[in-house]
């Protein structure tokens, strides 16, 4: 599996420009951070909130297309740190990949979803038995499947699985070449703005909520650089804090970045970005993340056991809330 994905890693790495400040990279010699990033993800959201003035380190940010090349990039050591879903740690930590998770927040798992076109006649999860349905390898959208599939007593070997990339996925979804699609906003809102479908199920009271950054441990061994990882993340949750008192500020920003229209990100902003809340690194999460774990171990699809807690780093944990903590709503506004 790690041979696959490195062979794949550079066509799916995008480097973006890269740094901050007015200064050129030739003449900065502030220490370098190297951040993985997802299109209109960390850079744009620091950026909005003001977080990225006055850096005592530069950030050079490559962009990926979802979480597993992302981690792929931090055990092959081109980036220090990046940010993905509750799924992709696993996957990573179970090919025996190099990664440290070094912090957490909490948010409405709304925007995890299992899609289907509108006119479809699937109204139940159960119905998707014998179907044909698209995600991502890897990534927070297959667990949430899986967890579905589960509660209604099914499994992964009753739907005729595809596992496409989220752009592969939508042009899949779009030609009814696939029955259902599981994956996660900003793409539910995508699809749901449009009238092109609906939720047939949500990750509501089936997955843990849960996003992570996660660090290579090379960064983290370095002591300037272990300072950058812990004043990125510090100021990544001042920067949820400022999307939560300003969601339409940064829709537009988000609208802008992506190319998504300003109603479909504000959705996605109230379903689920906008929810999330800083939280610790703690027992309940390891615990939630070790089920995951053991879920796709037991399937077969990680070729091995492992303990999650050796993968994670509770240094900057401060004084957070426990990841148990309720996300935080927008009450009568957000979409349903």
């Amino acid at each position: 599996m790690r041979r696959l994905l490195s062979g794949a890693l550079l066509p799916l790495l995008l480097f973006a420009a890269g740094c901050s400040g007015s200064s050129s990279a030739a003449d900065d010699h502030r220490p370098v951070l190297r951040v993985g990033d997802q299109k209109g993800g960390a850079e744009a959201v620091l950026r909005a909130a003001g977080e990225l003035d006055d850096l005592p380190y530069r950030i050079t940010w490559s962009t990926f297309t979802s979480g597993p090349p992302l981690l792929e990039a931090v055990d092959a050591g081109a980036i220090d740190i990046g940010g993905v879903g509750n799924t992709p740690p696993v996957f990573a930590a179970g090919a025996g990949s190099k990664i440290a998770v070094v912090s957490a927040s909490h948010g409405a798992a709304a925007g995890e979803a299992v899609l289907v076109p509108e006119d479809s006649p699937l109204r139940r999860t159960a119905d998707l038995k014998g179907k044909r349905v698209a995600v991502a390898q890897g990534s927070s959208a297959h667990y949430q499947l899986l967890a579905s599939l589960r509660k209604a007593g099914l499994s992964l070997k009753d739907v005729d699985l595809t596992l496409l990339q989220p752009a592969d996925a939508l042009a899949a979804f779009t030609s009814g070449k696939v029955d259902a699609w599981a994956v996660w906003d900003p793409y539910t809102s995508q699809v749901l703005q449009s009238g092109r479908g609906r939720i047939l199920t949500t990750g509501d009271g089936v997955v843990n909520g849960l996003s992570f950054q996660v660090a290579a441990p090379a960064a983290l061994a370095d002591r300037t650089k272990a300072g950058a990882v812990g004043d990125f993340v510090e100021r990544l949750r001042r920067a949820q804090d400022w999307v939560f008192r300003h969601p339409e500020e940064w829709a537009k920003v988000w609208a802008k970045e992506t190319g998504l229209p300003y109603e479909v990100a504000l959705a996605a902003v109230r379903r689920s970005h906008g929810t999330r809340i800083a939280v610790a690194l703690d027992r309940a999460a390891i615990a939630s993340e070790q089920e995951i774990a053991d879920t796709f171990a037991g399937l077969g699809l990680i070729p091995r056991r492992f303990d999650f807690a050796d993968y994670v780093d509770t240094r900057f944990n401060k004084n957070l809330p426990p990841s148990t903590t309720p996300a935080r709503t927008y009450g009568k506004d957000s979409p349903r």
